[in-house]
């Protein structure tokens, strides 16, 4: 049978003697729940939430485990800031000087059409 629609019967059968305020004995109270039932139902409740007390365990090891990846990640992206800045500082000191200028465009043409030939021989 389906668990629900028990369930629904006996919610019923509890709230069937309730009557415009007052309370009436049904007799089909005592034959429909008992010990047994109460029991399977605790039972089950206790399994949901055990499955929901490992389910929430297990979300919580993710977060802490995503948090600490993240916090690695923002450490070594402070790190690649310092490194470029520093990178961009020598550039711009290289560029301060007309003879670093013209080596730098030496420099980059030698590459550019090295990369070229390279390219156009594969």
């Amino acid at each position: 049978m389906n668990p629900r629609r028990d369930m629904r019967n006996n919610r019923v059968a509890l709230f069937d003697g309730i009557e415009e305020g007052g309370i009436r004995a049904s007799s089909s109270y005592s034959h429909e729940i008992d010990e047994h039932d109460n029991e399977r139902a605790v039972e089950g409740l206790q399994d949901r939430v055990n499955l929901l007390k490992r389910l929430s365990g297990d979300i919580h090891e993710e977060v802490e485990s995503h948090n600490r990846m993240l916090d690695r990640m923002g450490n070594d992206m402070d790190a690649s800031r310092g490194i470029l800045s520093g990178t961009m500082d020598k550039f711009k000191m290289v560029f301060e000087t007309k003879s670093s200028r013209r080596m730098f465009t030496l420099v980059a043409s030698f590459v550019v059409i090295f990369l070229v030939i390279y390219y156009l021989t594969r």
